[in-house]
């Protein structure tokens, strides 16, 4: 029996990726403003925003929904 693919957009995509791919796309100054959350808008960094968005659900599923927005529209290449 063949395996069902995965149904999750989110499988096998870590956390990393999905900042990282979102601040090539829109840049730090317009994900913050998609995103109003501090790790984005002051001294953005990958690591800080990593750090945050573990430790915060809300703020990672509303990046996470954009992520998956973008994939949507087609503008990343990301499985």
């Amino acid at each position: 029996m063949p395996k069902e693919p995965p149904t999750d957009p989110l499988h096998g995509v870590t956390l990393k990726t999905v900042v990282t791919k979102l601040v090539t796309q829109y840049g730090w100054q317009e994900l913050g403003e998609r995103i109003a959350i501090n790790c984005f808008t002051t001294n953005p960094s990958i690591t800080s925003s990593l750090k945050f968005l573990r430790k915060t659900p809300w703020a990672r599923e509303k990046v996470e929904k954009l992520f998956i927005s973008m994939k949507r529209v087609g503008k990343t290449d990301e499985k």
